[in-house]
């Protein structure tokens, strides 16, 4: 994989190249043009740039997923967590799956007034919402932009229920005064993603996330607002973090969990290799061993797309680590679903000028 830009410095990142996405047909390599005088060291910092998308709900049909429609306030995501699978979505773009989508980030702040319209179309069928799925909705830029709670907003006045899934701590706290009140009505899940417990290592992991600990507080501020919560093991990395499932599932429960799942590490498309150079810079000595373990789970391969086996893997190995975490989810109470929604709510709220029921 291409060095990145030695004269660029890299503060809390997790990518260290930018190579061209998958989609690009072509690419660009430094070459030294032979002069001795030293390049200014420039600090690589965040970019937003604006979107205003004519829909907001994205739809799929996966077997292996429970809901059918999501909605993605944000492209890119700044937390820099070097394993995400979402890390190609930024090729449709033009953009690197490396560097560039942790650093150019799109923001949708149409996004509420989108969502308002699309729900009170006269053929929308109300299901669940899933929002986090793809990039985190609690990213540290949603402090300035504020497009999550205004989605939340939303939900909220539609009483549309919602799931979300997120590593935030700070911000979803801010959020506490609508995700109880819609808890009060079951309308919301939060499920929180904590991948290790070991600060250090996380720092490497998702250098920009809130620290194991500060996911454990949101989890139980969340708890104690009525919220239902999940703990998420997500993902599992062999080597690395697959020893730590019980304690996480423990401390999740401590905190006030209900539930909990686990996900296996997937490395689709262009994030394989970034991943492993990243194993090759900070790990080293273990990056072999890492891959071989993930292979032994993956059928050889380093990621398998296929429903069914991509989020558990396959092989006696990925049968014990999820025998494993099953036992413990069951001897701790986290193995039984969260509370059903209410789906009997739903209404579009009246707008100025339409006309009133009379029941």
């Amino acid at each position: 994989m291409p060095p990145s830009d030695p004269d660029l410095r890299l503060k809390a990142r997790g990518a260290g190249a930018n190579s061209a996405g998958r989609f690009e047909r072509q690419t660009r390599a430094r070459q030294h043009d032979g002069w001795d005088i030293p390049e200014e060291e420039r600090l690589l910092r965040t970019e937003v740039a604006i979107e205003r998308p004519r829909s907001i709900i994205a739809r799929n049909d996966s077997p292996d997923i429970p809901f059918d429609r999501s909605v993605n306030p944000y492209r890119g995501c700044e937390h820099g967590c070097i394993y995400c699978f979402a890390r190609p979505s930024h090729g449709y773009l033009g953009l690197s799956a490396g560097l560039d989508f942790e650093t150019k980030l799109v923001a949708k702040p149409d996004a509420p007034a989108l969502l308002a319209k699309e729900l009170s179309k006269p053929g929308y069928r109300m299901a669940p919402l899933a929002i986090g799925t793809n990039t985190d909705p609690y990213q540290p830029i949603e402090a300035r932009h504020r497009v999550m709670r205004g989605l939340l907003e939303v939900l909220s006045e539609f009483n549309h229920p919602v799931g979300i899934v997120t590593k935030g701590a700070a911000l979803i706290e801010r959020d506490l005064d609508i995700l109880s009140d819609m808890a009060a009505r079951g309308l919301v899940h939060v499920g929180v993603s904590v991948t290790t417990l070991d600060t250090d290592l996380c720092r490497g992991l998702e250098p920009r996330a809130p620290a194991p600990a500060r996911r454990l507080a949101a989890i139980r501020a969340l708890a104690g607002a009525g919220v239902p919560v999940r703990v998420m093991v997500a993902p599992i990395i062999p080597v690395l973090t697959d020893a730590e499932g019980e304690a996480i599932l423990a401390a999740g429960k401590e905190a006030g969990a209900r539930a909990a799942s686990w996900i296996l590490l997937r490395l689709p498309f262009e994030v394989a290799p970034l991943f492993t150079d990243w194993l090759r810079r900070t790990h080293p000595g273990k990056a072999d061993h890492v891959m071989s373990r993930l292979r032994a789970m993956r059928g050889g391969r380093e990621n398998d797309p296929r429903f069914g086996s991509r989020m558990r893997g396959e092989g006696p190995e990925a049968q014990i680590l999820h025998l494993r975490m099953k036992v413990a989810a069951r001897r701790l109470g986290l193995d039984t679903p969260l509370p059903g929604y209410d789906l009997t709510r739903f209404r579009v709220p009246p707008r100025p000028g339409d006309q009133l029921s009379l029941f």
